[in-house]
């Protein structure tokens, strides 16, 4: 049913009046107003039944944006921090971040859609045009301003001090420069070394508690060791900017534990070797759960599955700790393969 279809005589009647234009121009109003289009009437404005169901409608988005609310507080409460779900094409995901991103999206996506229908169909939508008082300024005020502008510039002797006027410009253009010297305090550029750490191969893996190289048969099942690269001595000047970047996490898996292809391919023996540096906020992570593999940053409680590339399941770190490939030299000795394939630690993809 439209408009067309109801008798003049039912329809809403018009409200307001064309504004105070003219539409044919003049020399007095140079500018045609073309007035306002016809106003078309929306099926919920002629008939009661229809601006019904779009209340119902309203309404029914409005109870599922409180259903979903109950559905996150519940979600909160109920599903554990550990558990994982497949959903594809996103693969292993937290259960917990999953249903509580979904659940909070449903209920603010619902309010707005239920505020949308509301407004476009049942809240007036007839346009209404409104005078405007003249923007520009009266020849009395623009003659007063110019008046007192050039008895201001007078009466500062710009114009005939010149040497006053020009020393004046040339400090104004140079006092900025006083703040591009204040940066040199920050501090060098980085360049690219946030990019790299003191891992590269033939690294031996040094146990930070006993300063001695490792060997496969010192790393138990289920254990975790901190471990440093050879040559790096705590006395050294520069030893906590490296150990920010190069502390190690070994942690020995049963092989068929390991559910990520390049994590096998990289550890040895089950022996992987992951950066000890929180992603989020950088971190020490120190709380290692055997059973189910799960290193727990004690600051923000991100979480990672060691068993599943270091992957993030829990808490606000961004990305996955990053893997150093490791095997064993001639010795017996476990030895870096190379450095880090990405940067490790936070704040990096800010200021790298």
């Amino acid at each position: 049913m439209s408009s067309q279809d109801i008798p003049e005589e039912n329809l809403p009647a018009e409200q307001g009046t064309p504004h105070g234009g003219v539409k044919v121009a003049d020399e007095k109003n140079p500018f045609a107003d073309p007035g306002l289009p016809p106003h078309e009437h929306r099926i919920q404005d002629i008939d009661e039944r229809a601006a019904k169901r779009s209340e119902r409608t309203v309404a029914l988005l409005f109870t599922v944006s409180m259903l979903a609310t109950i559905g996150f507080i519940a979600s909160f409460v109920t599903i554990p921090v550990d558990k994982s779900v497949f959903i594809f094409p996103l693969g292993h995901i937290s259960a917990l971040n999953f249903a509580l991103g979904m659940t909070l999206g449903v209920a603010l996506f619902a309010i707005g859609a239920g505020a949308v229908h509301w407004a476009r169909t049942l809240m007036s939508d007839e346009e209404v045009a409104d005078e405007r008082h003249p923007i520009e300024a009266s020849p009395e005020v623009r003659a007063k301003v110019h008046a007192d502008f050039k008895q201001g510039a007078k009466e500062s002797v710009i114009g005939r001090r010149k040497l006053i006027r020009n020393t004046m410009l040339g400090a104004l253009t140079l006092v900025p420069l006083s703040g591009v010297v204040l940066l040199r305090d920050l501090g060098p550029l980085p360049g690219t070394k946030l990019r790299h750490t003191l891992w590269s191969k033939g690294k031996l893996l040094v146990n930070m508690n006993t300063n001695e190289p490792l060997r496969p048969s010192d790393v138990a099942v289920g254990s975790l060791t901190f471990a440093m690269p050879e040559g790096l001595d705590e006395h050294d000047e520069n030893f906590q900017s490296e150990i920010a970047k190069a502390a190690l996490m070994i942690i020995r898996l049963e092989p068929k534990s390991i559910k990520d292809k390049r994590e096998l391919e990289w550890s040895h023996e089950g022996i992987v070797a992951y950066s000890k540096i929180c992603t989020h906020v950088g971190c020490p992570i120190s709380l290692y759960e055997q059973q189910t593999h799960h290193a727990l940053c004690p600051c923000h409680q991100s979480t990672f599955d060691l068993a599943d590339g270091a992957r993030v399941i829990f808490g606000p770190a961004g990305h996955a700790l990053p893997q150093l490939r490791i095997g064993v030299n001639d010795e017996g000795y476990l030895e870096a393969l190379g450095d880090f394939d990405e940067p490790v630690g936070p704040a990096f993809w800010e200021r790298g």
